[in-house]
């Protein structure tokens, strides 16, 4: 039997632990999960033979320790900054680790010692970072033995509500981590762009979005994500001309977001003076000047720029931002306070499904002609519990670890997901829960010179 240590119960795990738990009997398995909340994670094993809860403190040297020396695989669904303490016990017991988080620098130090035990630490298997690599990586390398030289490298991803329930203003709701939502493009972006570096701070990020087509959805917006420059060595495109990675919202969401952060209502940098007692109300006319003839509103709008009766200032009051009620926070950053609001009207109710969309576009040279696959991604979830969000960020953790146990996957080191002996058989057994790429070969944009 197959010991798994789970470690995280929180809602992106939900199909993790469904999917090995389904699996248990037929691999043999036996799951552990582990969280600080031991009824939570009991709730998520609810009674299965081949499951059981645990307590867990990650900061417990001795717990960790023991807990990890009696698996056989260590799947940490924890926050990212305490990733490098799993990695380092894994290591230490030559246990096999895999995890959906972005690969960190405290982790990636491990490489070398991994190597030597040999031991995989399988980072950024998630839906992104994770699928997008995988199903990038598929194209990339498929063009490349085809004779193809990529030129322009663009991909995007977002979680969205499914058109179905998107039933308010924002064309938003919350499919994952509030918080990052809030905080999202506070590092800038830089990426390439027909040749040419593009750096762009934050605070001008919402406003430097472009229009993309996904199959039969429409239009969206996609706005910088991070250091795109990076990942030209990751996918092997280091002469590409464009390089571009984005986050996907609905039209007017970048626009309307950016008042926000122009206003100051998204900053997490410092503590709002008695913010426990501080109406919505009062929070927004902090940002504002005095005036004794004017209300909020229309102070509002005369800093943005906008007319009170703008389709902005509507946004804006729907959100109940010019409300009288408290958020109740102590020490709050004005981020905590916008998210306390934001988690109230942009919550997924019972009933909802959201949507995960994901496009790649690929300009390629090919007996001397330019060439242009655009291959996109639209799944939906089944519940609000097994969400697009889970199924794509649990799934492909899920079969990893599988593939790992049955040594398909036999690799040694801190890696990610590019190479064939990952991708190709996650991507396939994928295919089998409906996740999958449609792809439309079109005409390629002219160059500009």
């Amino acid at each position: 039997m197959k010991n798994i240590l789970i470690l995280g119960a929180g809602r992106s795990s939900s199909t993790l632990i469904h999917y090995m738990l389904d699996n248990s009997k037929r691999y043999n398995w036996k799951i552990t999960l582990g969280d600080t909340d031991e009824d939570l994670a009991r709730k998520k094993i609810d009674n299965h033979p081949n499951g059981s809860a645990v307590f867990f403190d990650v900061f417990d040297e001795q717990m960790r320790n023991d807990k990890i020396k009696q698996a056989d695989i260590v799947i940490s669904m924890l926050p990212a900054r305490m990733h490098y303490l799993i990695a380092e016990s894994c290591i230490r017991h030559n246990k096999n680790m895999v995890t959906a988080s972005y690969i960190s620098q405290d982790v990636n130090q491990f490489d070398q010692e991994a190597r030597k035990r040999k031991v995989l630490i399988l980072n950024e298997i998630g839906v992104d970072p994770g699928i997008d690599h995988m199903s990038a990586m598929q194209m990339i390398n498929r063009i490349k033995e085809d004779g193809g030289h990529i030129t322009e490298f663009e991909s995007n991803t977002g979680g969205l509500v499914a058109p179905r329930y998107d039933n308010n203003p924002w064309n938003y709701k919350f499919t994952w981590n509030p918080r990052n939502v809030v905080l999202a493009g506070q590092s800038g972006a830089q990426f390439l762009h027909n040749g040419k570096y593009k750096y762009i701070p934050y605070h001008k990020i919402f406003r430097r979005y472009e229009r993309i087509h996904v199959l039969d959805l429409g239009e969206f917006e996609a706005y910088p994500n991070r250091d795109s420059l990076k990942y030209r060595d990751t996918y092997g495109l280091n002469d590409v001309s464009t390089m571009f990675r984005g986050t996907i919202r609905r039209p007017g969401f970048c626009r309307a977001w950016d008042n926000l952060v122009q206003l100051g209502a998204t900053d997490d940098s410092f503590s709002v003076v008695n913010s426990e007692n501080i109406t919505y109300r009062e929070f927004i006319n902090s940002f504002l000047a005095y005036s004794k003839q004017e209300r909020v509103e229309e102070k509002l709008a005369r800093y943005l720029g906008h007319d009170e009766d703008s389709e902005i200032m509507y946004k804006l009051r729907w959100l109940g931002l010019f409300q009288n009620d408290k958020p109740g926070i102590l020490n709050a950053s004005p981020a905590m306070i916008l998210q306390k609001r934001l988690e109230e009207k942009w919550k997924l109710d019972d009933e909802d499904k959201d949507m995960i969309v994901m496009q790649h576009q690929f300009t390629y040279e090919k007996n001397g002609k330019r060439k242009k696959i655009v291959s996109s991604m639209v799944t939906t979830g089944e519940t609000s519990i097994h969400t697009a969000m889970s199924r794509t960020v649990g799934l492909p953790v899920a079969i990893a670890s599988k593939l790992i146990l049955q040594g398909v996957i036999n690799l040694s080191g801190v890696y990610i997901p590019i190479e064939p002996e990952i991708y190709n058989p996650v991507m396939k057994e994928l295919e089998q829960y409906g996740i999958k790429f449609i792809e439309e070969e079109v005409e390629p944009a002219p160059v500009i010179i």
